[in-house]
């Protein structure tokens, strides 16, 4: 990879929830296209072992790519395997997104790590990888695993803030609990900093489910009701489509194979909602997207 100048200065976002099969790879390679069709420059770290974010821009099951286990065990500087467009023949990520693959063998990295830090903290090591990374990117996504792997906790001491993805399943809304306790432990041993930055949810029915209506009653019970404004749902909620699921099979974003698309246009909204929710808390004061001045979202940090 190519060095980029470091002018920039990343927001570091974990994604996940601690269940599996909720949308948190496919949220998060839509976040960083939908930002990269605004100019943002993102880097999305596959940081789990079912390496979904990977398979979804294109990188072979069977490509043997360096990239995060080599990094953690501190074999390869995160700048050397960051893969962008033109790295890997035959291989088109969305314009402006760049990523750091997984591979199936972090399955035994727990262990591996464990035995390199016989006198240290295992779960420190990513915070200062993803630092050298800061002035590369406009935003940092960490796709973590359903699990606490030290990965995943690690993704949780380096990032300044916390998206949680959630669909409409009852063990999705458990996963969603059990997050926001790991936040909470995680902001009192090691990252004081790191914040929630709000749920999205996704694979909504055109047809309401009871199931749906139950998600939806407990995020507006747990998340909506939240003093701080930046933790709360987010208005734009992504439509159920089989379209992402045949983008998944080509290895491609709904952006690069259906962008006329309605839910294209959701993860657009939902895009720029965050980077106003963002900018709000940071005190970053920007133009305002239309479409985002029509949906009335005022979010104050």
């Amino acid at each position: 990879m190519e060095r980029k100048n470091k002018q920039r200065k990343a927001r570091v976002i974990a994604v996940g929830n601690q269940k599996g099969g909720v949308g948190k790879s496919t949220l998060t390679v839509h976040l960083a296209a939908g930002l990269g069709e605004m100019g943002r420059h993102s880097l999305i770290w596959d940081l789990d072992m079912n390496r979904g974010a990977s398979v979804q821009l294109g990188i072979p099951k069977e490509m043997p790519v360096l990239g995060s286990y080599e990094v953690l065990l501190g074999e390869e500087d995160p700048v050397e395997v960051v893969i962008s467009t033109g790295d890997i023949e035959g291989l088109a990520l969305p314009p402006n997104v760049s990523l750091i693959a997984a591979r199936r063998n972090l399955e035994n990295i727990d262990m591996v790590l464990n035995s390199k830090h016989l006198f240290g903290n295992p779960k420190d090591v990513l915070r200062p990888l993803v630092d050298q990374l800061r002035g590369d990117y406009d935003y940092i996504f960490l796709d973590t695993a359903p699990n606490l792997t030290i990965p995943t906790v690690a993704a949780y001491k380096a990032a300044d803030y916390f998206l949680l993805s959630a669909i409409p399943e009852p063990l999705a809304i458990e996963g969603l609990s059990a997050a926001l306790e790991d936040i909470a432990t995680v902001k009192k041993q090691g990252n004081p900093s790191l914040r929630l930055i709000g749920v999205v949810l996704s694979a909504i029915k055109g047809r309401s489910t009871r199931l749906q209506r139950e998600l939806i009653g407990y995020v507006e019970e747990q998340f909506d009701a939240a003093s701080d404004p930046a933790a709360r749902s987010y208005k734009t909620r992504i439509t159920e489509t089989t379209y992402v699921c045949e983008c998944q099979q080509y290895g491609k974003t709904m952006f690069q194979l259906f962008p006329d698309h309605k839910v294209t246009d959701e993860y657009r909204q939902l895009v720029r909602e965050l980077e106003a929710r963002l900018d709000a808390t940071e005190g970053v004061e920007r133009e305002v997207p239309v479409g985002l001045q029509a949906q009335g979202e005022v979010v104050n940090g």
